[in-house]
C-alpha cells in the first residue's frame, strides 16, 4: 500500500507561479514513478506530467515549459513547479504513484488561476 499526501496549490493571477509537491509513504520500494494528473469540472482527468525512477520525463504538450516535474528519491517526493499559469491550468491537480501493483491516487489540490 502507498499513501500519498500532497501540499501546495491555491489561487494565483494569469501569469503568476506555482508549486504542488507530494509525499509517499508505505510501500514507496514499489514504485516505478510519480507524478500528476489534473481535472476540471466537466473534463476528463489528464496526464499532466510523470517523473520515472531513471529520470525520463512526460508531459502534457500544453505545458512544456511551463511545468517541471523533479522529484526527491531519499525522501519519496515528487515537486511540480508551475510558471506562466494560465486560466485553463485551473483544476483539481492529483499526485499519483506507478507501482508493482497498482495506481495510487491522492486526494487532489486545488489549482485556481484567475484574475
Amino acid at each position: 500500500q502507498v499513501r500519498l499526501e500532497e501540499s501546495g496549490g491555491g489561487l494565483v493571477q494569469p501569469g503568476e507561479s506555482l508549486s504542488v509537491s507530494c509525499t509517499a509513504s508505505g510501500s514507496t520500494h514499489k514504485i516505478n514513478g510519480m507524478g500528476w494528473y489534473r481535472q476540471a469540472p466537466g473534463r476528463e482527468r489528464k496526464l499532466v506530467a510523470f517523473l520515472r525512477n531513471d529520470g525520463n520525463t512526460d508531459y502534457l504538450d500544453s505545458v512544456k515549459g511551463r511545468f517541471t516535474i523533479s522529484g526527491d528519491n531519499a525522501r519519496a517526493t515528487v515537486y511540480l513547479r508551475m510558471i506562466n499559469l494560465k486560466p485553463e491550468d485551473t483544476a483539481v491537480y492529483y499526485c499519483f504513484a506507478d507501482s508493482w501493483d497498482s495506481e495510487y491516487l491522492g486526494q487532489g489540490t486545488q489549482v485556481t488561476v484567475s484574475s
